[in-house]
């Protein structure tokens, strides 16, 4: 293109700036014909499919969500529609596809800046409460949880303060330890993820470590979970469960605990295989043992350390 004479070479710039625009332009108009289809029933599952595939390509995707007339009411009748469903469970792989393209679709707006706090302060995490607390473990049921928890994980990607209180005054935290306990793989390691970073925020610590409840709570699922990591070693979920652990030794009562609760398995040299890659994960393994040497007091009466 630099050889080319100076008319040529612009002419060229401005078509492809032309062409651009005009690809960027079609992509709108499609993106909005999908969403005024959201609120046809008779368009909608196709709709919903093609914009939770395509929601990467469409760019502000979520601000046209939001601030279109009765597309996000649209979205939450999928979600209640499915309710009648979870208990018995009876739900078809077919509906749960369709209630996690929504879902998909909600995520995006959850993730968006423009749109995060309007997601929140409309409450709508509160809809995704009932799958978090099905404890079926058929595929169309963990699909669900697995969605649900990518919501709420975009939701925490980003330190807010304000996030975080409104997931603890919904009782978010008992729901994720649900699913760290009887979850897939998958799903136990992005509750857990949400719950690493609900600690990582002074609030969401002090939440967690004001009552010996609340606290052992915690340790109870963390420890089973490394226990039946020993038989399946799961690295990414591992490294989620040692930074809880670390976190919880920046309170001084927290880490006096530990120093009798901590699985004896993150003691010893069980995981040096499995942490061997990943350089930080050992790291903050040998500082949660350092603290917790350096810090533990005598680990007994613990349950006196913590006031309820």
């Amino acid at each position: 293109m630099a050889n080319l004479p100076p008319s040529l070479s612009m002419k060229s710039v401005a078509l492809s700036g032309a062409s651009s625009s005009s690809c960027n332009d079609r992509k709108l108009l499609s993106a909005e014909q999908l969403i005024l289809d959201l609120s046809n029933p008779e368009l909608r599952e196709n709709a919903l499919h093609e914009l939770s595939k395509k929601r990467e390509i469409f760019q502000d995707l979520a601000p046209l969500l939001w601030h279109s007339v009765g597309t996000i009411p649209a979205l939450l009748q999928e979600i209640i529609s499915v309710y009648p469903v979870l208990s018995p469970p009876t739900m078809t792989p077919a509906q749960s596809n369709r209630v996690c393209n929504a879902l998909a679709l909600l995520q995006c707006v959850a993730s968006h800046t423009d749109t995060r706090m309007l997601f929140l302060k409309a409450h709508l995490p509160l809809y995704l409460y009932a799958f978090l607390n099905t404890s079926s473990k058929s595929r169309p049921f963990e699909y669900l949880r697995l969605t649900s928890l990518g919501v709420i994980g975009a939701l925490v990607k980003v330190d807010d303060t304000e996030v975080i209180r409104f997931l603890l005054q919904t009782e978010i935290v008992p729901l994720c330890l649900r699913t760290m306990e009887n979850g897939s793989e998958l799903s136990k390691t992005v509750a857990t993820f949400i719950v690493q970073k609900v600690l990582l925020d002074d609030v969401g610590l002090e939440y967690m470590c004001t009552t010996a409840e609340r606290f052992f709570a915690l340790g109870r699922v963390l420890g089973n979970m490394v226990t039946s990591l020993a038989e399946g070693p799961s690295p990414r979920l591992l490294k989620h469960i040692i930074r809880c652990y670390l976190r919880l030794t920046d309170n001084p009562r927290a880490c006096d605990a530990l120093g009798s609760c901590l699985p004896d398995l993150l003691r010893d040299a069980t995981f040096s295989g499995c942490l061997y890659d990943d350089p930080p994960a050992m790291q903050w393994l040998q500082q949660l043992l350092h603290n917790i040497k350096v810090g533990g007091r005598a680990p007994q009466g613990l349950a006196h350390m913590f006031v309820n």
